[in-house]
């Protein structure tokens, strides 16, 4: 049986798919509304392409039964600046499409879904210190409020029907290529402007802290969540979380500039993003996914800045 990534061609999804390749997996389905050869990249012709709107109950349901998949990476989503641009496409693909997902699952006997969603999860009405698995869920973008919807829809799927349902909340995902905006896609732009030795405006205060993991550690993390024994998974929705201590947006610039000589990157907060991320953007304490199923990041700030300039071909000083 097979493996199907909703959201195969995007950021985190091709990622997934060259882990799982790599790990020796050689049935897998990239379901994206764009499964171009062009898109795919290394991956074209080492995995099945099914094009695709997760928001469209026939397309997936297609998908699932074509493929009839042993579980789905259910990674398919709007991020946060879209959504809050356009919330009734973001209820029809990050909601409506995540139900879609777990009703194909249950219809067609897939034994496991495994969801991202994210530290939006969180926001309004929090207690000082850091969040954790049990913090109150209250999103201050309308992104995260689908989120939190597709993790109770999947805590359901769970109870009632029996589906080995697993969510991971991640950080802001660091890494070449990102081309959907987001709040907090600043922590990416700001390292690849600089290899293309391009300006660019980080658009928070220097002081902001957002929770930050390289792109091969989310993937790394989704897979090993997904493959841990189901008897360890209690809390079933969880952070995890990269680089600590969490730098701020002037330490990660900092580390920019030492490893990209003449690096030009400036401060012009955005008012209207920084009111929003000051309520939600705490520390994380991912100690639940360290201790149910071992999870460990990989990476230091620099050692991130330094794989980014890598996998971009620039040499960092």
């Amino acid at each position: 049986m097979s493996i199907l990534i909703t959201g195969g061609a995007g950021f985190v999804g091709l990622e997934v798919a060259r882990q799982l390749l790599a790990g020796g997996e050689t049935d897998i389905t990239v379901f994206s509304r764009n499964p171009s050869d062009r898109r795919l990249g290394d991956l074209a012709g080492k995995v099945k392409a099914i094009a695709g709107d997760v928001g469209n109950f026939s397309h997936v349901m297609d998908a699932v039964r074509t493929c009839r998949p042993r579980a789905i990476y259910h990674l398919g989503a709007m991020l946060s600046v879209p959504s809050d641009a356009d919330p009734a496409a973001a209820i029809q693909t990050n909601a409506m499409g995540t139900f879609y997902v777990l009703e194909a699952a249950r219809l067609f006997d897939v034994r496991q879904v495994i969801f991202s969603s994210s530290i939006g999860a969180y926001g309004l009405g929090m207690e000082p210190g850091p969040i954790d698995d049990m913090t109150i869920q209250r999103p201050v973008f309308f992104y995260g409020a689908t989120k939190v919807f597709g993790e109770h829809m999947g805590l359901f799927y769970k109870r009632k029907y029996g589906l080995d349902f697993r969510g991971i909340r991640y950080p802001s995902v660091v890494g070449p290529g990102v081309s959907t905006p987001g709040a907090v896609q600043y922590t990416a732009l700001m390292i690849e402007r600089a290899a293309e030795g391009k300006p660019f405006e980080i658009w928070v205060t220097p002081e902001t802290s957002v929770p930050i993991m390289y792109i091969t550690e989310a993937a790394a993390a989704t897979i090993r969540l997904a493959e841990a024994p189901e008897a360890g998974i209690k809390t079933v929705n969880y952070l995890v979380d990269g680089a600590k201590p969490t730098p701020s947006a002037a330490e990660l610039a900092d580390v920019v500039r030492a490893k990209v000589p003449g690096a030009d990157l400036s401060f012009a907060p955005n008012p209207d993003i920084q009111t929003l991320l000051d309520d939600m953007v705490r520390p994380l304490d991912d100690t639940r996914a360290r201790e149910e199923w071992g999870w460990q990041p990989t990476h230091s700030v620099e050692r991130i800045v330094d794989d980014f300039l890598a996998a971009m071909d620039v040499k960092g000083g």
